[in-house]
Order: C-alpha cells, then sequence, then structure tokens
C-alpha cells in the first residue's frame, strides 16, 4: 500500500505564509530560496528527515502558480513514478509533466486523479 508522505502548500506571498504557519501551529519553516521553496516541519525528525510520530507527516511550501499548482496538495510515495503514471492513465487520470529530480532524495511527479485534483508523486532515491 502506498502511503501519503508529504503535503505543498502554494502561497502568494511566502515571508507572510512562513510566519501564519509557524506561529498558528508551531511548524518549523525554513526557506530555501535558491529553489524557491520553504520546508515546513510539522513534527520531529530523524537526521533525514523523516518523522520520528508514526502517522506524521512533514511538508513544503511554494509560489503560488510554480508548476502550474494553485491548491494544497498531498504526496504518495510510490516504488516507481512510470509505473504509477501508466496505472493513472488507464484509470483516467492525467500525468502533469515529467518526472523531476528532487536533490539527491529521489523523484516527483504530478498528476490529476479521475475528479481532477491534483496529486505528487515520491519515488525515493533509495527503498
Amino acid at each position: 500500500m502506498d502511503s501519503v508522505i508529504y503535503f505543498e502548500v502554494p502561497v502568494d506571498n511566502e515571508d507572510r505564509a512562513r510566519e501564519f504557519y509557524s506561529r498558528a501551529f508551531g511548524w518549523t519553516a525554513n526557506a530555501m530560496p535558491e529553489i524557491n521553496y520553504t520546508l515546513l516541519s510539522t513534527t520531529e525528525s530523524d537526521q533525514n528527515r523523516t518523522p520520528k510520530e508514526p502517522g506524521a507527516i512533514n511538508g513544503g511550501m511554494f509560489k503560488r502558480g510554480l508548476y502550474g499548482l494553485e491548491h494544497p496538495l498531498v504526496t504518495i510515495r510510490v516504488t516507481s513514478i512510470e509505473n504509477t503514471l501508466q496505472s493513472i492513465e488507464k484509470l483516467g487520470g492525467k500525468r502533469m509533466g515529467e518526472k523531476m529530480p528532487v536533490g539527491d532524495m529521489g523523484f516527483a511527479a504530478y498528476f490529476k486523479d479521475s475528479e481532477g485534483n491534483v496529486v505528487g508523486l515520491f519515488q525515493p532515491a533509495r527503498m
């Protein structure tokens, strides 16, 4: 079974959004201007950014419209993005762009489900 492992929130004003989520929920917001992204830590994590609490997930935020994304989304960990996208397309979903590297951590891709919702996929570099 593939699990939801991450969430992303598009924002209009990154500084304002970092302050909002930090103050509202106590999350740590780490800006990464070199990639136009902010990491959101929602729970205590190990050195690999893996949450220590079972079931907890961390997330991120980026400028609204980047990658064509306008609404919050969840990301699902899969063993093969290519195989998963083929299944998604057979089931009526649609890929959004191509698989892209995420540093040395793995690969990501986005798709629209049968209802038009955008969902992320993540394939770790090492399983």
